[in-house]
Formats: structure tokens, C-alpha cells, sequence
């Protein structure tokens, strides 16, 4: 047996064997003890799952840099983690909250899109808190025409000296060059101690056809010197592993009460993790045989979004680049009355609004509801045979 090669990083090296031997034995989540899985298509999901907590976990601790952000994609058709949807689109970018920065973002076609600081540790474990907070709404207060293509959002813990002074819509006209990118519609977000991370969504309506938003974010001031260290990348290491671990524990989720949908929750005063401050709730689930369907009725509020997905316990959706899996508000056929009905099947159980469940025998209903004017009133669930 040869010797082990002495590392000149030897913190960075320790721990990236540790990550090595978690990820090899990660699949003890799902395969062993209380919430062991036995049907395939959601062991295979397991195995997807590592994959894509790992990377997400690589890009947000590994490669990201407070000193010159940028803007990650962290879910996707592939990625799939922590209650992903076909309909949106996810950014991260990390921030040092004794810091300035200066979002930029391009309108495109979502019909809800916000930017949220979340607080908490920095070390790998998921956010404690919304720290503040900026959606479509708000944004629509500084440019209430909805004229303006671009769009900023400053971040930092001291005002910045333009929130008091004019409106930049009202110094637009005959402006160009610099003065007219001083003058776009800004929007500011305080800081606070233990900010860590800025978030983005966007939602849009036909996510296959429509375009996404672009978020582009840059560090305001001097940055200071750079240099990676032994002892620097053993914590960006240590993070990523105390992320994979704290992943881990919140799936695979066992399911309860088959076949319903709780009741709709408001939208949260407080949040967990990296939730929405926007939305209203509900999570549900399904167990069918392959000649059963689940019947899924109720009505919406008015909102700006809303969509039903059908997640495996992993809490992530199924793949949704082959069947529709699942379905949003503009999508949906509407009964005269307003209200709908949508169908969880294997089969095509020769209706509207069918949701395919990809030979999962069970799985996770989760509706969200942005902006809605009132909590959503109960659904309805109905098992029927499928011919």
C-alpha cells in the first residue's frame, strides 16, 4: 500500500476527503432506516437528488465570492431540490452585509418576480429569516407606468444619499448617457447584521415560450485584496458538507394522510430556508395504483400566479421535459363558474388539466399562490378508477 501524499493545503485536503465520504454514503438517506424508499423511479430521483444538492451547494459555498457576485441559477431540469417548478426561474448570489451593492434587472415576461435577502448562518445551514424584501408590487411604486426596461435594487446597511433626494422618473427626461443610467427606478433594501445571501424569482406564465428575467449584480466600492487561502477554502469545504448534511435531514419527506390536501395556509409572516415571503400554501399527497387517478377540485383567488406540482419525496418535481407534470393558472381549463379540476394519474385519464405521474406510485401535491388577494379556500380530492 503506498504512502498517503502530504497536501501543502493540508485543512482543504481533510475536508474534501469528508465531503468525498459523505456523498459516497448519502444514499443511506433514502435507502436505509425510517424513511427508506423501495419504489425505483424515486430511488433513481434519490441518486439525481445528491447530485443536485452537491452542485447547488458547490456553486452557492464553493464558488461563491462576496467580493465580486454574481448571480447563480440553483434549480432547474437539472437541478431538482427543495421544491423546484417548472414555472421559475432561481438565482443566488452571496453578500457580505458590511457591504454595497447594486442589482440591475431587465424586465422580460414574468408575471411575479421579487429579489429577497435572507439571514442567518454563513456556514453552510440554510437561512433563518427574510431579511427584506423587493417583488413586482413594490416596484411598480417607483415606476408606476411600468415604462422603464431596467430597474435597480441597492443593497447596503446605510441609506444611500439618492433615497431622500428626486425620483429617478422624475429627472428622466432629456437625459442620456451616465445621467440617464443614474435615473433609473431605484429601490433600496437595508441590510442587516446577519444578511447573507440575495435570492431571485421570476414566474412566468409559458416558461418554454416567454423570457426570463436577467439579474446582474456588482459590488459597489473598493473590494480589497484577494487571495485564496488554505484556511478559506476549508470553510467554503466545511460549508458545502454542512449544507449536504443539513439537506440530508429535511428528506426524504414520509408521507402522511394520502390522497387529501391540507388546507391552504396564508402567505407567512415568517419564513424557513430560502421560502417566499409572497405566497400562500398548501402541500398534499398522492398513493394510486396505475388504473387509479386522484380528482383535485377547488377555485383560486385572485393572484398573480398560482401552479400545482407534483414533487417526489425529495421535493423536487418530476421531469417535466417529457410530460407535463405540473400546471399553473394560465394553463389550466376553467370551469363556467371559475372554479377547476385537475387529474393526478398515471394514465390519460381523457380530461383537462392532467398531471402525469411518471410511474410514481406516490408523490407530493404542493400549490403555491403569489400575491393572492385572500387565503385560497380548501381543495377538494376525489380517487377514481381510470378505464
Amino acid at each position: 500500500m503506498s504512502e498517503p501524499v502530504a497536501s501543502p493545503a493540508p485543512l482543504t485536503a481533510a475536508v474534501v476527503h469528508e465531503l468525498i465520504e459523505e456523498l459516497a454514503g448519502l444514499d443511506r438517506t433514502f435507502l436505509a432506516g425510517e424513511k427508506a424508499q423501495a419504489d425505483l423511479p424515486t430511488v433513481l430521483d434519490g441518486y439525481r437528488w445528491m447530485f443536485s444538492i452537491l452542485s447547488v451547494g458547490l456553486d452557492v459555498f464553493l464558488w461563491g465570492d462576496v467580493t465580486a457576485p454574481r448571480f447563480t441559477d440553483i434549480v432547474g431540469a437539472n437541478r431538482k431540490w427543495g421544491g423546484d417548478n417548472a414555472d421559475a426561474f432561481y438565482q443566488y448570489a452571496p453578500i457580505d452585509p458590511s457591504r454595497t451593492y447594486r442589482v440591475r434587472a431587465t424586465r422580460a415576461d414574468a408575471v411575479y418576480f421579487s429579489l429577497t435577502v435572507y439571514g442567518g448562518p454563513d456556514d453552510g445551514r440554510y437561512s433563518e429569516r427574510i431579511v427584506a424584501t423587493v417583488n413586482d408590487h413594490d416596484v411598480r411604486a417607483v415606476d408606476p407606468a411600468g415604462t422603464a426596461e431596467e430597474f435597480e435594487i441597492w443593497l447596503s446597511s446605510d441609506e444611500p444619499e439618492w433615497v431622500a433626494g428626486p425620483s429617478g422618473r422624475e429627472r428622466e427626461a432629456g437625459l442620456s448617457g451616465q445621467e440617464r443610467e443614474e435615473s433609473l427606478p431605484r429601490v433600496w433594501l437595508r441590510l442587516e447584521p446577519d444578511a447573507v445571501a440575495a435570492i431571485t424569482r421570476d414566474y412566468l406564465a409559458e416558461p418554454t415560450e416567454g423570457r426570463r428575467m436577467e439579474w446582474r449584480i456588482e459590488h459597489v466600492g473598493d473590494p480589497g485584496e484577494w487571495r485564496p487561502t488554505d484556511e478559506s477554502e476549508a470553510r467554503r469545504y466545511r460549508a458545502t458538507l454542512t449544507w449536504l448534511r443539513e439537506q440530508a435531514q429535511i428528506v426524504p419527506v414520509v408521507l402522511a394522510d394520502p390522497n387529501t390536501v391540507q388546507d391552504p395556509y396564508p402567505v407567512p409572516q415568517q419564513t424557513f430556508g430560502w421560502a417566499a415571503g409572497d405566497a400562500a400554501y398548501a402541500m398534499g399527497s398522492y398513493e394510486l395504483d396505475e388504473d387509479q387517478a386522484l380528482v383535485v377540485r377547488g377555485t383560486s383567488p385572485e393572484c398573480a400566479f398560482w401552479n400545482l406540482c407534483l414533487w417526489n419525496p425529495f421535493l423536487h418535481t418530476f421531469d417535466y421535459a417529457h410530460d407535463q407534470v405540473t400546471i399553473n393558472g394560465f394553463q389550466v381549463s376553467y370551469e363556467p363558474d371559475g372554479s377547476w379540476e385537475i387529474v393526478v394519474s398515471e394514465r390519460d385519464p381523457d380530461r383537462p388539466n392532467w398531471v402525469r405521474t411518471q410511474g410514481h406510485r406516490h408523490g407530493l401535491i404542493w400549490f403555491r399562490w403569489f400575491h393572492p388577494a385572500a387565503t385560497p379556500d380548501p381543495v377538494t380530492t376525489e380517487v377514481v378508477t381510470v378505464g
